[in-house]
């Protein structure tokens, strides 16, 4: 009997108040669909800081999204289209109920501490869930450990990551790995420590890119 090959290693860097990580992980997850059975990958999702100068408490999110986008106009546009592209891949989003763009530097740790409980997909998704359909503030303690309970997570464990510094130097060591190895859009797909694209790319896409690396032994 011959030993099964390690499974490859599928890492997606993405920031949690990224629309386009929201809708790339929903494509993510049809492409895996299309992989044969026998494929076996380790997802890991790894974090990326949109925003790294973002202070504690965030920014209104109007305002934000009008200084980035030049006007009131622009900022309109660029949220009707992704909205748009979220609900053509049966996603809810609704930017009505977003007040402020986080600091996302908690909810990165919280994805970081759901790896270790084996969970971190559904974390991600609930983070998710929480900022673009929910609107609710992703930097808030309560939100955090709400979203962790729903995936398994003992509140009293989450509750004392939350209050203690733990994973914060991991996080913000990946963070800033992730920008000093040219990664200027997210999500980002690494695979088996390779860059392999980045963007929220179709389905029939992300599965075809994945194929090939396989075959190319990556």
């Amino acid at each position: 009997m011959t030993d099964r090959s390690p499974p490859a290693t599928l890492e997606i860097i993405s920031d949690v108040v990224c629309p386009w990580c929201y809708i790339g992980k929903r494509r993510l997850e049809r492409a895996l669909d299309m992989l044969d059975a026998d494929v076996a990958l380790e997802i890991h999702w790894q974090p990326y800081e949109l925003n790294p100068a973002m202070p504690r408490g965030g920014i209104d999110r109007s305002e934000y999204y009008t200084a980035k986008f030049g006007s009131e106009i622009g900022a309109d546009q660029l949220i009707a289209n992704v909205t748009a592209n979220a609900h053509n891949d049966g996603l809810e989003m609704d930017y009505s109920r977003i007040a402020r763009v986080p600091n996302t530097i908690a909810a990165h740790r919280l994805i970081w501490f759901a790896e270790q409980h084996d969970c971190q997909d559904a974390v991600v998704d609930g983070l998710f869930r929480a900022y673009f359909v929910d609107g609710c503030n992703v930097e808030d303690n309560a939100v955090l450990a709400d979203v962790a309970v729903a995936a398994g997570i003992e509140r009293g464990a989450v509750e004392a990551l939350l209050d203690s510094e733990e994973g914060l130097d991991e996080v913000r060591a990946g963070a800033k790995q992730a920008h000093r190895s040219g990664i200027q859009g997210v999500p980002a797909f690494v695979f088996n420590g390779r860059f392999l694209f980045s963007g929220a790319q179709s389905p029939e896409t992300i599965s075809l890119s994945i194929k090939r690396a396989i075959a190319k032994g990556l």
